[in-house]
């Protein structure tokens, strides 16, 4: 680290994992805020800070609050909760951590689609609630994985990852992107309603946002079928969450497996009382493992940001932005 490093403030609004807040620690001094809110700022805060470290929403007017900001590093590989186009245009670095989740959101994803179709979770539950010995064998599962199609919607770094391993089940793979992957060997499909008419089982990896918002829709969901699984480990806001019950009670599609929803962590009461969605608590890069790995991402993004000027993982909207000097 540069001399002086120390002097550099760093701001941790909300909670973030440990990890990256004791890394930052050993070269900058950390500043912590309950939530990223401007009317939590002082003075002093306002003229110190010039990086932010966070999981949290980020707003344009936070960003605003914060003349010497320099640098926001998001822990997660989506950061719909910032207002990157803004930062982008203050001149603000934005980072987020993709590649160190990927295998394990990917593998998260397969299980998730398994745990739905042969119903594991519940065939669990079944076995310790005696009911194996008292009433007999689990009855047969309706849906299997034997000669379905998939349709990945997002086809980013998770998505080709989840690509593979469909691949390695025997399974066909076609896929829906703002615009064509090159080089891929998967049919691409130009709307996300033409791929749910090609295929069964719709796998969503969609980041969330404006361009995103309710996508799956009654209509996408009618398209899959009565034999149609959906699963969602992108983000809840993609899914028009009314038409998922919908489609879940009335049969349009026969199965869910959700890891996220539209507002974390409050799942609908419908969603809880549909038997045939298999519901997690936003657990897809939730190891150990992993989440050490994207915390010291944060940390290595702030450390050459001060360092030399770079951001490791610079998110789209703020690539052309530079260090100042």
């Amino acid at each position: 680290m540069p001399e002086g490093a120390g002097e550099v403030t760093i701001l941790v609004p909300g909670k973030l994992h440990p990890h990256a807040v004791s890394r930052i620690g050993e070269h900058f001094k950390v500043v912590e805020l309950e939530r990223a809110d401007p009317a939590l700022l002082t003075e002093e805060m306002k003229q110190d800070i010039v990086g932010i470290a966070s999981s949290e929403t980020i707003s344009a007017d936070f960003i605003d609050a914060l003349p010497r900001l320099q640098i926001i590093a998001n822990f997660g590989v989506g950061y719909d909760a910032v207002d990157a186009v803004h930062a982008g245009k203050k001149g603000v670095m934005v980072t987020n951590t993709p590649d160190v989740l990927t295998e394990e959101v990917a593998d998260t994803t397969i299980g998730l689609l398994i745990n739905t179709v042969r119903e594991l979770p519940k065939a669990e539950a079944y076995l310790r609630a005696g009911r194996w010995r008292s009433e007999g064998a689990y009855p047969y599962t309706r849906a299997t994985l034997r000669a379905r199609s998939v349709g990945i919607f997002g086809m980013g770094r998770i998505g080709r990852a989840i690509a593979r391993r469909v691949e390695a089940f025997g399974l066909p793979v076609s896929y829906h992107n703002r615009r064509e992957v090159a080089d891929l060997p998967y049919a691409y499909f130009p709307s996300l309603l033409a791929l749910a008419e090609a295929v069964d089982t719709l796998i969503c990896v969609a980041p969330g946002g404006a361009g995103t918002a309710k996508a799956v829709n009654a209509q996408v969901l009618r398209a899959l079928g009565p034999n149609g699984v959906f699963i969602n480990v992108g983000r809840g806001s993609s899914v028009d969450e009314e038409a998922l019950v919908a489609a879940l009670r009335d049969g349009a599609i026969l199965a869910a497996g959700l890891d996220v929803f539209a507002d974390e962590p409050n799942v609908p009461e419908a969603l809880l009382g549909c038997e045939n969605a298999c519901l997690l608590p936003h657990v897809a890069s939730a190891s150990v493992h992993t989440r050490q790995a994207m915390a010291e991402l944060v940390a290595e993004n702030l450390f050459a940001w001060f360092s030399r000027g770079e951001a490791l993982t610079p998110v789209a909207e703020t690539v052309h932005v530079r260090a100042k000097a």
